[in-house]
């Protein structure tokens, strides 16, 4: 057998194979300039997959591709991962009730746009939504979130203002702007929470229709009954 027909070497065979083919997860040194928002994003889908008690600063290290001391650089502590986490969640909220207004012809229009977009939002971000709340999980004197939780109630309390506009009140204007946001705040807030908690499966069992539109049913018929109230 010729030489350049003789199978190769053992060593020769070892020094061909092909290298190992690395992990498709991401790994970022812990100084890596972009760690802080791979963390953030890490943290959320933990949070959508594993619910808060399962968002831990060691999990996001982990989820990231990092190692378990680098979160340490950017957050003290989880709970002000959590409240990072929880500012993207205020900014998108913002977003979303902000598109709820587009289009509306009419300040109470624009009331159940920002009603049906609160709501909506909720549904398509459980975990989330119920972070966003959990006071005790996250911290408040952050500016972060201060600005996202102020930008979030500012769409609302302005969309309040123009529905008051024109019309006499007996109080100062700010205070009922203030009352008015307050009472929109609490309608559609109880309802994405009961909602979200399964409390409302009860009322919705004894609605007819199509079972992934009761909701939504039931909502229209809430703002009606509301607006029925003023008048």
């Amino acid at each position: 057998m010729s030489r350049d027909r003789m199978p190769a070497s053992p060593k020769t065979q070892r020094r061909r194979a092909p290298a190992k083919v690395a992990s498709n997860r991401p790994r970022r040194p812990y100084h890596h300039g972009a760690l802080r928002e791979a963390l953030v994003e890490a943290a959320e889908r933990l949070l959508a997959a594993n619910g808060i008690e399962g968002l831990t600063l060691r999990a996001a290290a982990r989820e990231a591709g990092v190692s378990h001391a680098a979160p340490k650089n950017h957050f003290e502590d989880v709970r002000g991962l959590q409240s990072a986490v929880a500012a993207v969640g205020f900014r998108r909220l913002s977003g979303a009730l902000t598109a709820g207004l587009s289009g509306a012809e009419g300040a109470d229009e624009a009331m159940d746009g920002l009603a049906r977009a609160y709501v909506g939002f909720a549904k398509a971000n459980p975990a989330l939504f119920k972070l966003m709340y959990r006071a005790e999980k996250l911290d408040f004197g952050r500016p972060e979130l201060q600005e996202a939780t102020a930008a979030a109630s500012g769409v609302l309390q302005r969309a309040v203002a123009d529905r008051l506009a024109g019309r006499l009140k007996t109080t100062p204007a700010s205070e009922q702007q203030l009352a008015g946001a307050t009472a929109a705040w609490c309608l559609v807030h109880g309802f994405a929470t009961l909602l979200l908690d399964g409390r409302l499966a009860p009322v919705l069992a004894r609605m007819t229709g199509n079972p992934e539109a009761k909701a939504e049913r039931l909502l229209d018929l809430v703002l009606a009954e509301a607006k029925t109230s003023r008048t």
